[in-house]
């Protein structure tokens, strides 16, 4: 209780930044911390998997228990009145990612104008590095403002891997996390253990023996965390999960470093194996000693939304929800879209 007093007068009292649209963006600063001083831009903006939820909850642990200066950027509606997560095109306050020290991104299939995207672009000429989760294989589209990367081929060249399929039953089918045997004692992998959540398994194609696969995904036969591994062919092999891959610039110059893993629905990220693999990456990508068991409790209360696509006129509209509803000492509680599975192996706001 102490410590979240804490966080909410640091924010309060401490101005962060004076760039970039403020009303758009949501911006934590810092604590103590070993990433004091160091910046990460989280991308929101998907339609299915809830980063507009888990981008401000992760943010939230970078900042007040890891040092780290963060800030969320959303996907708007047309007139940019409220935090609009079908609108491909909404993203605002890429210019953030100028003078970062990582971006972290759950994306898909945006199609930013020409000024937000040039963003991107500069920051990847620098070699900066870049943390993928879920859909950020196939985070953008459209092949004609992106250098010499078409968004259509960002995946392969920044992360490693495009969209290639569910390989577990959407909905169905969920993922565990097994450690490579050849890569199981990787500092990415400190404090990791029980990795489990109720999105299913990509499939995983083009990686390359230059990447290093941290993470199997073993499909498991229901949604649930105690559910066993599905027996024959879905598990043998199984596929990659979570892996580290080194990038080339759209510039042809500049080369960078990337983590990437499949996971990362808003409902996955209640497991801390899986939030504690995403803060060791942030580290070990930022140059920071990981953590023999790094810290990653909610600092607010977290009620993720089920996944699923929402095509009901109006959805985002009603709920209006604004980067201040994501803000410290705040939880918001999306509705599940119609047609979710009941999941109850996550908290939810009293009645």
């Amino acid at each position: 209780m102490v410590k979240k007093f804490l966080l909410c007068v640091a924010a309060i009292l401490v101005p962060f930044g004076a760039f970039g649209d403020e009303s758009k963006v949501l911006k934590l600063k810092g604590g103590e911390g070993p990433g004091k001083g160091k910046k990460i831009v989280l991308i929101a903006g998907d339609e299915e998997y809830r980063t507009e939820e888990s981008m401000p909850m992760l943010a939230k642990i970078l900042s007040g228990h890891h040092g780290f200066d963060c800030v969320v950027v959303f996907s708007w509606d047309k007139g940019g009145k409220f935090i609009d997560p079908n609108n491909q095109k909404g993203l605002v306050g890429l210019s953030e990612l100028e003078g970062a020290d990582l971006m972290i991104i759950g994306t898909r299939f945006r199609n930013p104008d020409a000024e937000q995207a040039k963003y991107i672009v500069e920051y990847l000429n620098y070699g900066q590095p870049v943390i993928g989760i879920r859909t950020a294989t196939h985070a953008f589209k459209g092949d004609e403002k992106f250098g010499k990367i078409p968004y259509g081929k960002w995946g392969r060249e920044i992360l490693g891997e495009q969209w290639v399929s569910h390989h577990g039953k959407h909905k169905v089918e969920g993922t565990r996390g097994v450690p490579d045997l050849e890569n199981s004692i990787h500092p990415l992998l400190s404090g990791v253990s029980d990795v489990f959540g109720p999105s299913d398994v990509y499939g995983v194609k083009n990686l390359t023996e230059d990447d290093t696969v941290l993470l199997r995904g073993a499909v498991t036969a229901d949604l649930t965390p105690d559910s066993p591994s599905v027996a024959g062919p879905k598990n043998n092999p199984m596929q990659a999960m979570a892996w580290l891959h080194e990038y080339v610039a759209p510039n042809g110059v500049a080369t960078g470093q990337s983590f990437c893993t499949t996971m990362g629905a808003s409902v996955d990220l209640v497991n801390p194996g899986l939030r504690r693999l995403l803060v060791n990456a942030a580290c070990y990508l930022t140059g920071i000693d990981i953590p023999a068991e790094a810290e990653v409790g909610f600092v607010d209360p977290f009620y993720p939304s089920f996944y699923g696509f929402v095509r009901q006129e109006g959805w985002y509209e009603k709920l209006d929800y604004q980067p201040q509803d994501f803000g410290l000492g705040k939880t918001p509680h999306s509705p599940d879209p119609p047609g979710s599975p009941e999941w109850d192996f996550r908290d939810k706001p009293a009645e």
